[in-house]
């Protein structure tokens, strides 16, 4: 069947919305909805859209726009701070990975060429698949995270060395390869015109322009760039992460960043399609089990090195195997460099197949085999072992439940107090690393009342509720009141409708967690508009007891929206009267 640009744009839309939701729902992942939706519109399924490779040349932009939005969130000077990272770590990982992967290819196929280039190519992890699942897994801001970009963009740094040996490997004249020093002209032209074009242009922009001249000028930037980059004969990717690093410290980062997401989000969905529509399956079903296990043997090769690595820099093996199992998965790069393989004449096309179809299956296998990772490896297993370390306090006269950040505030102004209390949290690994500073904290489940009674609940006389869970915190207010009444209960609210049901449950004091925040964020206000101290503080105290007063109100009528609507609106006139009031006093 033939499809037009506009029928393929259904097909390509009508593949994200319905295949990503179900993955999303199953906890499978985003990108492996991507590529099984490629896999069934693609010629091998459905036959729906023809000419992959087309679809995944253009895709690339997903890759590029992706990249740039990297280089914008890493200013020079941070780049420069992780040095070390980047060659160490990446370069470690880089190297050993390929010598490995090269030697047991060379052990069945002894080619040392072909070996080499195999090697380095499935050393290279995907860093759009990669930076997605960390993104999902609240993972790119956390010291982890950032080890694993350092991992991900020594790889992006390597792809030029490697084309260009792949390149000299070859018996084949390429007419019209680059000179070396196109490159580096391009990359110097490029810094120069990142540092004293881009601004100017975009401050021109912003004043003269409309929001769609900045989106255009923003793409206009990120294309370019890598044009200028593959015209010399460099990776776009490069051109890119380069233009973004160079506006990393402007004052328009952040809205380049807002426009660029959006076409980064739908490129990248099209690229892991078209990877998908690109599978030839034909090779797995001749033998399915071979190609699985050379999947599965390229993700344990790089799991375990990643993860060893990541020990050497005296960090836990949980965290280097979460990491290891993320970038084990073969890269987009593997495709460019195999294509370069076959046209070069150094690798045969069906050697070839069967190495996308490996890189392919192992980028299936990642999303599936972290959440059962995640699944398998949750931190209360360490429970048994943390229940042993001390026993309960029955001197203690308060009780923390929850002993996050909002807890520990509590926990340290009684501790210097000389006030005794015992502390109850349920995550392990958090546990693990507070006892790490002398805290005495205790691993459980606060809403089992046997815990409860083990504790000495019988013998507290205040408890602080301050878990995160919302529904937790209700129930926990409840079974307390109803087996513990005399107790008095001071609780963590997130909002004012939690705060409702907090004290409906019987809870004697609810804190909400940024109402004080604010309060000194609207004093601060009224300072700088010339209030005088006093009439701040007598402001924001009428604005609190009011406020308390209208929560009270609302309390009766928590499950009628009219009523709470009509409440807001007289409760809105009644703070005006009240401050016009003061003012005339």
């Amino acid at each position: 069947m033939h499809s037009g640009s506009l029928e393929s744009s259904i097909y390509f839309l009508m593949a994200a919305v319905f295949a990503v939701p179900i993955f999303q729902r199953f906890k499978l992942g985003a990108i492996l909805g991507y590529l099984v939706a490629g896999i069934l519109i693609g010629p091998q399924v459905f036959n729906l859209i023809h000419e992959p490779e087309s679809i995944l040349q253009f895709a690339e932009i997903g890759v590029v726009l992706l990249l740039f939005i990297i280089g914008l969130d890493l200013e020079p000077e941070k780049l420069w701070t992780m040095r070390r990272q980047v060659f160490l770590l990446g370069g470690g990982q880089l190297l050993l990975t390929s010598l490995v992967i090269g030697y047991l290819v060379f052990c069945f196929y002894p080619e040392p060429v072909i070996a080499m280039i195999i090697g380095l190519s499935l050393a290279l992890s995907s860093t759009a698949f990669s930076l997605q699942l960390m993104a999902e897994k609240s993972l790119v801001a956390t010291p982890i995270g950032r080890r694993g970009f350092a991992i991900l963009l020594l790889q992006d740094l390597a792809v030029i060395p490697i084309l260009l040996l792949v390149q000299s490997l070859s018996q084949v004249v390429v007419v019209d390869s680059s000179p070396w020093w196109l490159g580096l002209l391009a990359i110097i032209s490029l810094l120069v015109a990142g540092r004293y074009l881009l601004d100017p242009l975009l401050n021109s922009v912003a004043l003269h322009g409309n929001r769609e001249s900045m989106t255009a000028t923003a793409l206009l930037i990120v294309v370019g760039a890598a044009y200028a980059m593959q015209s010399a004969g460099l990776s776009m990717g490069l051109g890119a992460f380069v233009a973004g690093l160079m506006l990393a410290n402007s004052n328009f980062r952040h809205q380049l960043e807002t426009d660029i997401e959006p076409f980064k989000g739908l490129t990248l969905g099209l690229f892991f399609i078209a990877i998908g529509m690109s599978l030839d399956l034909s090779l797995f079903w001749e033998s399915p089990w071979l190609l699985l296990g050379l999947a599965l043997l390229l993700v344990l090769i790089k799991t375990l090195i990643i993860a060893a690595l990541i020990k050497w820099q005296a960090i836990e093996w949980r965290k280097g195997i979460q990491l290891g199992l993320i970038l084990s998965q073969g890269g987009e790069f593997a495709f460019v460099i195999m294509a370069q393989s076959i046209s070069l004449e150094i690798i045969e096309p069906s050697i070839a197949a069967s190495l996308n179809l490996t890189v392919g299956l192992s980028m299936m296998l990642t999303s599936p085999l972290v959440a059962l990772f995640g699944k398998v490896n949750r931190p209360k297993k360490l429970a048994p072992k943390l229940k042993d370390t001390s026993n309960f306090d029955k001197t203690a006269e308060v009780m923390i439940l929850g002993f996050g950040r909002f807890g520990q505030i509590t926990g340290r102004i009684l501790a210097a107090n000389k006030i005794k209390f015992t502390a109850l949290d349920q995550d392990a690994e958090h546990i693990s690393f507070l006892m790490q500073f002398g805290n005495k904290i205790h691993f459980g489940d606060a809403t089992r009342l046997d815990l409860l009674v083990a504790a000495g609940i019988d013998k507290i006389s205040t408890i602080v509720i301050a878990i995160d869970d919302s529904d937790q915190a209700v129930k926990l207010v409840t079974l307390i009141k109803q087996h513990y009444p005399k107790v008095h209960i001071i609780a963590r609210a997130r909002n004012r409708s939690h705060n409702m049901e907090l004290t409906a449950a019987g809870a004697d004091k609810v804190i909400r967690e940024i109402m004080d925040a604010s309060l000194q964020a609207a004093s601060e206000t009224l300072h700088s508009l010339g209030y005088t101290t006093s009439q701040v503080l007598r402001t924001v105290e009428t604005f609190r007891t009011h406020d308390e007063k209208m929560i009270s109100q609302s309390l009766a009528h928590k499950d009628d929206l009219d009523k709470l609507i009509e409440i807001g609106r007289k409760g809105r006139k009644d703070l005006e009267n009240l401050f016009s009031q003061d003012k005339k006093a």
